[in-house]
């Protein structure tokens, strides 16, 4: 054979290997010894149910909210000692011109007297902070006797319990029936200035007077919420 075709053959035979499919082997299947078992989830308990926070604002046909406040002389007063008694809490502030014609010539001149013969308790309460209107201790003991109060002026120079009531004027009027129930909030009439004057002409309407009647009777309060008119708490 010519040299040259025997070099032919030489390398088409070296080509062949190369051009063969390479063998494919399966795949060994993993040991079961390395098999991890899928995990179930860690069982939880459900999370209860968060308890509702008791309220704590005072809101009419819920129960009043108790306190404790000092009187003009020191004494301390507790709304929860009179439970079992109809109870009116008057805000004050003796050098509010609302007050102080309410206090004279309007409702409140005699309403107090009139509620303390039936048995009712009434309770003033001053949370004006100190050094604003009408908070100095002196101030208070002079407008009682000038106005003729015979019942409690509370101090809460804190502001903590007229906010708890959300008291805004001066007078804000609440109404707490023997149960210790908030029967009536608002205005102690419907005066447009506090004279106790009938407005623009109609009929006036004393709100706390009708609210102490209603309980006494054992009937829902015929208005049961209105909205308070006066001098702005002076609150600290």
């Amino acid at each position: 054979m010519h040299k040259f075709g025997i070099a032919l053959v030489l390398a088409g035979s070296l080509l062949l290997p190369a051009c063969r499919k390479p063998e494919t082997r399966p795949e060994a299947a993993p040991s079961t010894a390395q098999v991890e078992a899928p995990q179930a989830p860690a069982a939880t308990a459900p999370a209860a149910p968060e308890a509702a926070a008791p309220s704590t604002t005072a809101a009419v046909g819920q129960p009043a909210p108790d306190f404790t406040l000092p009187d003009l002389d020191g004494k301390e007063v507790r709304l929860s000692d009179h439970k079992g008694k109809l109870v009116v809490l008057e805000w004050f502030n003796p050098e509010c011109p609302f007050v102080k014609a309410a206090h004279t010539k309007g409702s409140l001149k005699d309403a107090a007297d009139k509620a303390q013969a039936k048995g009712v308790v009434w309770l003033a309460i001053n949370s004006n902070s100190p050094g604003s209107q009408g908070s100095a201790l002196e101030t208070n003991r002079e407008a009682k006797a000038s106005f003729g109060m015979n019942h409690p002026i509370l101090r809460d120079e804190s502001g903590d319990v007229g906010r708890l009531y959300g008291a805004k004027r001066t007078p804000h009027m609440y109404v707490i029936d023997a149960q210790g129930t908030l029967v009536y909030a608002g205005a102690i009439d419907n005066s447009p200035d506090g004279e106790g004057e009938s407005p623009q002409g109609g009929t006036l309407v004393r709100y706390v007077e009708e609210a102490i009647a209603d309980v006494a009777e054992g009937k829902p309060v015929r208005t049961s919420q209105t909205e308070a008119y006066g001098c702005t708490v002076k609150y600290r």
